[in-house]
């Protein structure tokens, strides 16, 4: 049998990628409603023509305090892997910045874990968020209007991980609450508002009449 030569070879790889055909890109849902719903709403609300002026979601971040860690290493062990299912992305491990005595807490010692999440795993978390993990929460009526920090971000907090499907309750036993932070470009708390309103996060109409 005569020996293919590398040019041969080369054709032959050519030819099975090409068979296979190319790559198909998932877009997330949320991705899609952003660019074809939320962004003809932004222009209109905000009158703004130049899109690039337009607030948008930049990253996510997710982070669990696990105070204690400080006497028992395998509880943050467990919130590591808590939050890989959840984010679908490996955290990493968060540092005591100094030391307090009274905590038994040493400067570098670990004392959580958090991840944060950009485009594709950004919108798809958040969508979960949303749709799944939020209407589980106990009592839900609506997150909290006065969240914004004055610069367009905005953050909530979950009393317990398990409200996000994904997590087996046999394995996850310890309670264990995580902080979500979302990062936009809003220039302002008012923007940042419509931004996320209109991708679907469930807001208080009223937090005076929630309390």
């Amino acid at each position: 049998m005569a020996k293919k030569t590398r040019g041969e070879k080369t054709d032959a790889g050519q030819d099975q990628a090409a068979a296979a055909g190319p790559k198909t890109i998932v877009v997330p849902r949320l991705q899609e409603r952003y660019q074809q719903q939320v962004l003809p709403a932004l222009r209109e609300k905000l009158g703004r023509t130049n899109p690039m002026s337009l607030p948008r979601l930049t990253k996510m971040v997710v982070s669990m305090g696990v105070g204690a860690a400080t006497q028992d290493k395998k509880i943050l062990e467990t919130a590591v892997e808590a939050l890989t299912e959840i984010a679908g992305q490996k955290p990493v491990i968060t540092q005591a910045r100094k030391s307090i005595a009274g905590f038994r807490l040493r400067e570098g010692m670990a004392i959580g874990c958090k991840v944060t999440l950009r485009r594709q795993r950004m919108y798809e978390f958040l969508d979960r968020l949303v749709s799944l993990a939020l209407p589980r929460v106990r009592d839900f009526r609506g997150i909290s209007r006065e969240a914004f920090d004055g610069r367009g971000n905005y953050s909530l907090g979950l009393a317990e991980q398990l409200v996000f499907p994904e997590l087996n309750p046999d394995k996850y036993l310890k309670v264990q609450g995580l902080n979500i932070t979302l990062v936009t470009t809003a220039e302002n708390d008012e923007d940042a508002m419509e931004l996320l309103t209109l991708m679907g996060l469930p807001f208080r109409r009223d937090d005076s009449a929630a309390a």
